[in-house]
């Protein structure tokens, strides 16, 4: 049954959660702009640029980021706050044991992992895509580019493609020669020195052509000012980057991966880990919410400062396993899937256990 005290621990969580994210996310600002205003100032990026199409669309990915952390330090807070005012010792006497209590935190948990679900599979890849390309072209970063040269990629069963050097900021691949087979013979090479991505029309038009059509006696050769193709790959399919993911929806990560798979390309096991990764992370605002009331539900010396420092170290400690999985996964050490879940689990189980052991 709903009570009147669950809709105060919910709306108690609710507005600390919205405090210490909003002020998170300040800090995250301010550090982000004194490392990066000399890269801001000697690109010539204009305030309103910086500030209205960088920062605006940063604000997702640091909400997403940051989410887990505002809720692991307001359930610490608030149970702390709880326990030093004996609050949670007169629950107990009136027959409310911990597990009861447990209810409306799990309950806004559950809530904020849904929203942070949606926020990270259908607001967050728009606003990365906006802000990566700001950073392509103000901030000097190190590539995140995967594929750049001597690319091959499988268009179909019997069609492959190479292409020697791929532009992703301009979705153009230079030396292009694509392939087809049948019955394990080449019938088909198409030559061009250059393809260009056409988005309106979904084809790639290629530049200086020269069509080569093979038979018993050789082969008839046709050349061509230019050439529209439809081919089952897209630009991101070619030139791939380790942001990628980041820059998709949940759909479209799917056929991103089948794309991948189906193209031939190596590399699978990254966007694996990343599209898990993305899938689990809500998770963990269950798995903190758990141990917050746990850790804070019995009174210690130190009170708040105690609660706060204990919330930061262990949030530090759950994301440094999480980017310790991930290489095993990128290797293909670890199945891509276990790699992404497994942090969450080390951590689930402690906190079941750290339950267990709290006195009820």
């Amino acid at each position: 049954m709903f009570t009147r005290f669950d809709r105060y621990i919910i709306i108690r969580l609710f507005s600390i959660t919205l405090f210490v994210l909003a002020a998170l996310v300040f800090v995250f600002i301010i550090i982000d702009f004194s490392e990066n205003s000399d890269s801001f100032t000697d690109r010539g990026a204009s305030l309103a640029e910086i500030w209205g199409k960088y920062y605006l669309n940063y604000i997702p990915e640091m909400v997403r980021l940051v989410t887990p952390v505002a809720v692991f330090i307001a359930c610490l807070l608030l149970t702390g706050q709880m326990s030093e005012r004996l609050e949670i010792i007169a629950l107990k006497a009136a027959g409310i044991s911990l597990y009861r209590l447990l209810v409306p935190y799990l309950l806004f948990a559950t809530m904020v992992a849904g929203g942070l679900s949606y926020l990270d599979g259908y607001v967050v890849p728009e606003s990365n895509s906006i802000r990566f390309e700001f950073e392509r072209e103000y901030i000097n970063k190190r590539s995140d580019r995967i594929d750049r040269n001597r690319i091959y990629r499988q268009e179909s069963p019997d069609r492959l493609l190479r292409v020697n050097y791929f532009d992703s900021r301009e979705s153009i691949a230079y030396r292009i020669a694509l392939y087809s087979f049948q019955e394990g013979k080449l019938v088909e090479k198409v030559e061009a020195s250059r393809m260009t991505y056409l988005p309106e029309e979904e084809v790639w038009e290629f530049i200086n052509v020269q069509h080569r059509a093979f038979n018993p006696l050789g082969y008839d050769l046709e050349q061509l000012p230019s050439k529209k193709m439809s081919l089952n790959l897209l630009p991101r399919d070619i030139g791939r980057s380790t942001s990628d993911v980041y820059q998709l929806t949940y759909p479209e990560i799917r056929n991103y991966i089948e794309s991948i798979e189906r193209s031939g390309a190596g590399g699978i096991n990254v966007p694996k880990v990343q599209f898990y990764g993305k899938l689990f992370y809500p998770f963990s605002v269950i798995v903190v919410t758990l141990i917050g009331v746990c850790l804070a539900s019995v009174r210690r010396r130190g009170g708040r400062g105690v609660h706060v420092a204990a919330g930061l170290a262990i949030s530090f400690i759950y994301l440094v396993t999480m980017k310790m999985a991930e290489p095993f996964g990128y290797s293909g050490t670890i199945d891509p899937f276990w790699a992404a879940l497994i942090p969450h689990l080390i951590f689930f189980f402690a906190g079941i256990v750290l339950l267990f052991n709290t006195r009820k």
